[in-house]
């Protein structure tokens, strides 16, 4: 986190979390608490994550809290939306987000799983980082992966920011961003973080994913033009640009089940030319998602039986 350009109560929001977070992660892996005092479920998870963090201090695990109302710059750093919020740091890092591990045990398997990942010291923090190995970026981009799918896009926008940090040269990781700046219905940061990318990362098949979902996020409309755009393609079926104009709104409003088949609709229905159009725009939508999730495989199969019964 740099501090050029803050002010000097930026900076030393900085500094402080520097020495109670940074710097103890260098070995360590701590447990990130956002939280207030005014709220509720926050109150209610501290005394889990005490308990746990105290139980597992002889395995290297501490626990630091960030008064959101307090650190607001920090809070901001780490793009937090709600609260309790919680990370797990290693080396200066996001490795996992724990939020959701609300009970004792959660918490605990979540811990059990990061410690097998990450060479934290059961030692004292002043053995510091000689021959360490980094955290292993593809474990983490899985677990961002896992919030995207979980469907918390903002959470795992976030995530994939620490990570394109921390290895910017990997396609999973900028596909794994642009994916869900786009989930998030961030756009025009999506766009941005593709048009940075070199051109040999843009020829990249996952990064090619990311890029046919931002495309198809581009038709995003309001509910009374979706309304609008489902009755034209309702009264006009042999109309296939109508078809294919209201699956696009309706995938890029999460409708995908409404949007498939629509279009499979059309290619069933349709001549040789709105069979083409209406295939290649499923086929966009496929790739968008991903070819090996279970949704794609599902629609894959219904395709198939149209094309070759």
């Amino acid at each position: 986190m740099a501090s050029m350009g803050l002010s000097i109560e930026e900076q030393k929001a900085v500094e402080q979390f520097r020495k109670e977070v940074v710097d103890p992660s260098q070995t360590k892996l701590v447990i990130l608490d956002f939280w207030a005092e005014w709220c509720g479920p926050c109150k209610a998870l501290t005394p889990v994550l005490e308990k746990v963090a105290a139980e597992y201090a002889d395995k290297g695990v501490i626990l630091a809290k960030i008064n959101v109302d307090e650190q607001k710059f920090i809070a901001s750093q780490f793009q937090v939306q709600s609260i309790p919020t919680v990370y797990a740091m290693f080396q200066g890092q996001p490795v996992a987000d724990l939020t959701s591990a609300r009970t004792e045990s959660q918490l605990k398997q979540a811990l059990d799983q990061i410690l097998q990942q990450v060479p934290v010291q059961a030692g004292a923090a002043d053995d510091q980082q000689q021959g360490q190995q980094a955290p292993d970026i593809d474990q983490l981009v899985g677990m961002g992966e896992q919030v995207l799918a979980d469907g918390d896009a903002e959470r795992a926008a976030s995530v994939f920011v620490q990570l394109a940090q921390m290895a910017p040269d990997k396609p999973e990781v900028q596909s794994g961003l642009i994916r869900a700046l786009v989930a998030a219905g961030q756009t025009e940061a999506a766009q941005q973080a593709y048009d940075a990318l070199p051109q040999e990362m843009k020829d990249d098949a996952l990064v090619q994913q990311a890029h046919s979902a931002l495309e198809l996020s581009g038709t995003q409309v309001d509910t009374g033009e979706l309304d609008a755009l489902r009755k034209a393609a309702a009264e006009r079926p042999a109309d296939t640009e109508a078809q294919i104009a209201f699956a696009e709104a309706a995938f890029a409003a999460g409708e995908r089940d409404e949007a498939a088949e629509v279009l499979l609709r059309a290619i069933q229905g349709g001549g040789a030319e709105g069979n083409a159009g209406a295939k290649e725009k499923l086929l966009k939508m496929f790739e968008a998602v991903g070819m090996e999730d279970p949704w794609v495989s599902a629609q894959r199969r219904k395709l198939s039986l149209i094309l070759f019964g």
